[in-house]
Parts: structure tokens; C-alpha cells; sequence
């Protein structure tokens, strides 16, 4: 083991969260069914526990394959059954029924069209994307074939009866069969219901009836008691999977395709906002340690997302006020994800900040002037950009051209930085003026009223040395505190000291 490798682990459980958040289910899921998967395997004595472990905690790699397709057939509150789907029974008519009774909730006079479709369409279509893109997925982490093969047969059930092979006993993957038993058993127990019933009452159909057998409540029953990261990163078989720190980007890229899943709307980009931010970076000299952050924070700065269903997403109209609250949390979310990771926590605090804007009116926190560097500039006209060249919606793809005046606006209403700007729009391959380096991204007009407020002028003495309006001075003036993040003269004085600009 080389001094600087990485644990494989300690970014995949930090990142496992996004795949809970998916499920919509409670944060840490994934490892706790991981632990007493690896625990189960253990006692059984399997040989490959390695895959155990990787295949339960990854178990739902695959999930945001379908969400488009779940909200299209099921309903706007799609995403809320997923729970409950998750622990049914499907050959038990009434769980089935259970289930059913809730498609199309809160759909109103649209409720029986979604029932319908969801009896006439079937689910091998949705299920078999799950798997096949799960283990897509696990073989560009490079966990190998073992695990990409487990993953695969991740629905697949003990009587033969399952997807997407309709494997039946030992010719399921024994992590498979192990996983199947720790998730459930680990749902119920969060559910407060009696597990060795529940898994008994499943062996023979659903389940495997020899890992049932091995199980019983000692295996979960010190959950709540211990540090379950810290425990399950512990419980990883050696020898441990190691990765180069430049591989890093490997990881972040492939949870920026499980994210970028979610809806068709989204496909590429968060890998677009990486291309042009690293390229941006690059342009503007920063060096490589940030640049590889800025690169890393543009892949994950939208993990959040999974988090907020797929119907507020792909919303047609103007978003509700309860949705737009949703909304806002997914940097917040993205950032706590992240933060998780000792080694993603320099990324979270970027990624976290791709919706900020210089003047205080970015989301979630209003952070603005010079609490924002170079990298989080960057990454917020990427973003911007590359949505704008994207369809949404509520509209159709912007062209590149248009797409380049709309930030160039927002960068000269003082929301985005224009140096920034420029960047990720050379990075975009247009043709822009040659690039000039102000700080906090005052225009060189903002650098004229600078110097005149600095040295006391009035906003009446500012509008008159310019030949502008009293009004567009105050613009200007309040622009500027808010680049800077001062709130007085004295405070932009010293700002312009420090940064040379009483001379051109």
C-alpha cells in the first residue's frame, strides 16, 4: 500500500448515502445492511465476502435508472413508494395489493390513468434497467466482475420467479442472496416488526432459505449503539481495495452518471459542467491541486438532487413554493453527502456553493463577494451555462450562442463573475475579449466607481464624474459592497488598497 492511496470503502459508504437518499430511505441504510450482510457472510462461511460487502452496501447503484419511467407510470409521488416497494412481496397478493392502492396518490382526477398504466405496462422493463445499469455502474468503479455479476441478479428471487434472468436457488450469486436478507432485515428492524418472522415467512419464495436459517436478531441488535460508519468500514475484508488518488476522478465520475440518471432532462451535466470548469480553470491559471477539486466538485455538485423527486424536476410549469424549497436544500445536500469523507470534504464545501451568486441572491446560504473564490466562481457560471444549453421542461435548449449572452448578462448585473465567465465560455469554444484580472469580478467600470467612492465621492459626485444617472450610481455602489462583502466606504477603501487599484 502506497502512502497516498485511498480506501475504496471510505468513499463508497460516504457515497452510498446519495443511493439511500435515492431510495427514500434513512441515511446510512446502505452500511448498516452492509454490516450485517458481512456478518451473515461470516457465519456462513462464504469465501468471497469481499463481494458481500461491496455488492449490500451498493446495492442500489442502479435506482435512478428508472425514476422517469416510475413518475411517468405511477404517478408525481413515485419516489415516496419506493420504501414500500422495496420490502413487498410481489408474489403475496396482499402486499401487492398494498402497494397498488397507493399509485397515483395525490394524482386527483389523473389517479386511474396511472393505475392503469402501471397493470397494463408490467415492471420487467423498469426492474431490468435497474440491474443491468447497477452493475454498469460497479464495473466502472472497477470492483470486478464478481460484484458487477451480483448486482446484476439483484432481483432476481429464490423460486425463479424473479428478474432479470428468472434464476432460481443456488443459481443466484451468494452475495446476491446475502444482500437480499440484510436489507430486508435491517428494513424491518428500523420498522420496529419482528424480522425472524418476516424473513421466515419469505424462505422458500423470495429468499434463500439457508441464509435465513443463519440469521437471527444478534446480528443488528447493537445498530443503535454503535458508530455504524465506523463499524462497517472496520468490517471491510482484506485486503482492503485500494485506489491512486488520481483515480479519485473515476469515483466522482461515475456517481455524476447515477445522479445524471434521475431524468433525461439531466443527461450529462454534471460531466459537461466538469468539462468546462476544469478547462476554465485551466485558462485561468489555477493550480492543479484546485483545479482537480473544482474538477471533482463539478462531477458531484449535484448529488443532492436525488433527493428531490423526479416530478419536481421535470415540472413544466413554475415551480410550487413547497418544491422550490426542495430545490434550494439539494447544494446543502450535496455538501453533507460529501462532507462525510475525509478525503471529499475539501470537494464538499465547493460543490456545495455552484448556486451562490457574488451579489448575496444564489442559494442555499446568500454567500456573496469575496466569500466565494475563484474555483466556486467557476463552478457556478459552468453550471449556469451548461444548464442553459440544455433542455428543461419549461423551455428547449438555449443555443450556444444565446446561452453565452445570458451569462454574460447575469455576469454584468454582478451575479456572476465575469472573469469566470469568459473562461467557461472560451472553455465552450467561443470567441471572447481578451480576459482582464480584477478581483471579487468588478468590472472595469465598478473599478472607476471604486476609486471615486474610496475617496469620498457622493453618489451624486460619482454620477456626474461618469456622465451616468444618480440611480445607476447607486447600482453601481451596491454591486460593488456586495462583491466585495463590505457594507461601508471605508471598507471598499481598504479593499482597493489592498488590491492596487487607485492607479489603472
Amino acid at each position: 500500500m502506497a502512502e497516498d492511496d485511498l480506501r475504496l470503502a471510505e468513499l463508497l459508504c460516504a457515497l452510498s448515502v446519495t443511493l439511500d437518499l435515492a431510495m427514500a430511505q434513512a441515511p446510512e441504510k446502505s452500511i448498516r445492511s452492509c454490516l450485517v450482510a458481512t456478518r451473515l457472510a461470516d457465519r456462513l462461511a462464504v469465501d468471497d465476502q469481499r463481494t458481500v460487502y461491496y455488492a449490500t452496501l451498493l446495492r442500489h447503484l442502479g435506482c435512478t435508472a428508472t425514476t422517469h419511467e416510475e413518475a411517468h407510470r405511477m404517478g408525481p409521488r413515485a419516489g415516496e413508494l419506493r420504501p414500500l416497494a422495496e420490502r413487498t412481496d410481489v408474489a403475496n397478493r396482499r402486499e401487492s395489493l398494498t402497494v397498488l392502492r397507493q399509485i397515483g396518490q395525490g394524482a386527483g382526477i389523473r389517479r386511474l390513468q396511472y393505475v392503469a398504466r402501471t397493470l397494463t405496462a408490467g415492471e420487467d422493463d423498469i426492474l431490468l434497467a435497474i440491474c443491468e445499469v447497477g452493475s454498469m455502474l460497479a464495473d466502472r468503479l472497477g470492483l470486478g466482475p464478481s460484484v458487477a455479476e451480483a448486482l446484476y441478479q439483484n432481483l432476481e428471487r429464490w423460486d425463479g420467479t424473479g428478474t432479470p434472468r428468472g434464476l432460481a436457488g443456488a443459481e443466484i450469486h451468494i452475495a446476491t442472496r446475502i444482500a437480499e436478507v440484510a436489507t430486508q432485515a435491517v428494513i424491518f428492524h428500523s420498522l420496529g416488526e419482528p424480522v425472524q418472522a418476516t424473513l421466515t415467512r419469505r424462505q422458500g419464495t423470495w429468499l434463500d432459505p439457508e441464509v435465513v436459517a443463519a440469521y437471527d436478531d444478534s446480528l443488528l441488535a447493537d445498530l443503535a449503539e454503535i458508530d455504524v460508519w465506523q463499524e462497517t468500514l472496520d468490517t471491510e475484508p482484506r485486503p482492503w481495495s485500494l485506489i491512486r488518488p488520481d483515480r479519485l476522478d473515476d469515483v466522482a465520475r461515475t456517481f455524476a452518471y447515477f445522479v445524471d440518471l434521475k431524468s433525461p432532462y439531466l443527461f450529462g451535466h454534471s460531466t459537461g459542467v466538469a468539462t468546462l470548469a476544469d478547462e476554465a480553470a485551466r485558462l485561468l491559471h489555477l493550480d492543479d491541486a484546485d483545479r482537480a477539486t473544482l474538477r471533482r466538485a463539478a462531477l458531484l455538485h449535484d448529488l443532492g438532487r436525488v433527493a428531490v423527486p423526479t416530478s419536481v424536476w421535470e415540472r413544466p410549469g413554475e415551480l410550487r413554493r413547497a418544491d422550490w424549497e426542495q430545490v434550494r436544500l439539494h447544494p446543502y445536500r450535496s455538501e453533507r453527502i460529501l462532507a462525510r469523507s475525509a478525503v471529499l470534504e475539501p470537494v464538499a464545501a465547493l460543490a456545495a456553493l455552484h448556486h451562490e451568486r457574488i451579489d448575496g441572491t444564489g442559494y442555499p446560504r446568500q454567500v456573496k463577494g469575496s466569500e466565494l473564490s475563484t474555483a466556486a466562481r467557476i463552478l457556478a457560471a459552468a453550471d449556469c451555462y451548461q444548464a442553459l444549453t440544455q433542455d428543461r421542461p419549461h423551455r428547449a435548449a438555449h443555443s450556444p450562442e444565446r446561452a453565452a449572452e445570458i451569462v454574460l448578462a447575469e455576469a454584468a448585473a454582478g451575479r456572476l463573475d465575469a472573469d469566470c465567465v469568459k473562461a467557461v465560455l472560451g472553455a465552450a469554444g467561443h470567441q471572447v475579449p481578451g480576459r482582464v484580472s480584477r478581483p471579487a469580478g468588478l468590472t472595469e467600470r465598478e473599478v472607476d466607481v471604486l476609486r471615486l467612492l474610496a475617496r469620498g465621492s457622493s453618489n451624486a459626485e460619482i454620477a456626474r464624474e461618469l456622465v451616468v444617472s444618480r440611480r445607476t450610481a447607486e447600482h453601481h455602489v451596491q454591486h460593488i459592497y456586495a462583491k466585495l462583502g463590505v457594507s461601508t466606504r471605508a471598507g471598499a477603501a481598504l479593499f482597493a488598497m489592498q488590491h492596487g487599484l487607485f492607479t489603472p
